[in-house]
């Protein structure tokens, strides 16, 4: 991911404060129709029906087809997870699950590899904001912080207790109340999605539904992504005293994913250490998170999504180091998981 001047021209050509990213209207979004090949090139007014196209093909334009029922927006679409070993709130009862990578967010990437962020400042529920612009520059709007309920209280109300249960457990937050990061997680990302733009949701729309569409669209993507299993049935556990290579870890996720995923470390970097004095390896030595990539069919929260390369716009791969057996992929705290 990298933010680039896309970010400047969004904002200037779809607004960063309003409802909606194209300025369609809440009406005929249906998402259910289907149009025989090929597409009727008319105004989205005059459009009856849409066929739900793959995201960043040559289809998936909102001049073409219904921004609603496919992606135009964020194209790119990454579920993330991250590979934590404390919360810091475990006092408190906030623990990481047991044998199990934590959900990070979905978010979603322009087809090129860059990505903007916070696109609608009418929803904004992050108490820290992260970047405090929308472009992560001081010629960005400001995002203010959000002072009202934590966005977890949204969720009752719509009879969606199994879903908090289910975030509570699997979408664990390091160093914040959980509610603060998933307030984040959707302003920052959520709202940079065509298909999660309010219109698409029609003149019946319930306040705050549009919140849990996308934490369940969230939780589904992570649900299907189980890393610690293919990690381990290729014989990667976690361990403190055991080192694992770069290639060994991405072959095991490539064999379960379906593609090459995006790798990342933190810790000391790996010619800073004793093992890796003298060496030109400047790779970061804590397995810390994978971000996987799909471009998806019709709306994301169908989550149907085909797997594609995290080099498929000529990027990095991994920020680990890639000297063979540099990686620690740690255990968990005592008392930091259940």
């Amino acid at each position: 991911m990298q933010l680039t001047a896309l970010t400047l021209l969004s904002s200037v050509l779809f607004g960063v404060s309003h409802g909606s990213l194209y300025g369609e209207s809440n009406l005929n979004h249906t998402c259910q129709l289907r149009l025989l090949h090929p597409p009727i090139q008319v105004p989205c007014s005059h459009r009856p029906l849409e066929t739900p196209y793959l995201s960043c093909s040559k289809e998936a334009f909102p001049n073409t087809t219904d921004s609603c029922c496919t992606e135009t927006f964020g194209g790119l679409v990454l579920s993330t997870q991250f590979w934590d070993t404390y919360t810091g709130l475990e006092s408190q009862g906030q623990v990481l699950p047991k044998n199990t990578w934590t959900l990070h967010g979905l978010w979603p990437d322009f087809c090129n590899g860059s990505f903007t962020q916070y696109c609608d400042l009418n929803r904004q529920y992050d108490p820290v904001p992260s970047p405090n612009t929308t472009t992560g520059t001081s010629s960005g709007t400001p995002v203010p912080p959000y002072k009202g309920p934590s966005i977890s209280s949204f969720l009752a109300p719509l009879g969606k207790l199994d879903l908090l249960a289910y975030m509570n457990k699997y979408w664990i937050s390091q160093g914040s109340p959980n509610g603060d990061f998933w307030g984040h997680e959707f302003s920052k990302h959520a709202t940079c999605f065509s298909s999660f733009d309010l219109p698409c949701y029609g003149p019946s729309y319930t306040n705050h539904s549009d919140v849990v569409d996308f934490f369940q669209t969230a939780v589904q993507y992570h649900a299907n992504l189980p890393t610690y299993g293919w990690l381990s049935a290729a014989g990667i556990r976690p361990s403190n005293t055991t080192r694992v290579s770069l290639t060994d870890l991405q072959s095991a996720l490539t064999k379960g994913f379906g593609a090459l995923p995006y790798i990342g470390c933190s810790g000391p970097r790996y010619n800073t250490t004793e093992a890796g004095k003298g060496s030109l390896d400047n790779g970061f030595t804590q397995l810390s998170e994978v971000w996987y990539y799909y471009h998806v069919y019709g709306r994301v929260q169908r989550s149907q999504g085909l797997p594609v390369n995290a080099s498929i716009n000529g990027g990095s791969v991994s920020s680990c180091a890639k000297a063979s057996g540099a990686l620690m992929y740690p255990l968990r705290g005592v008392g930091s998981d259940d």
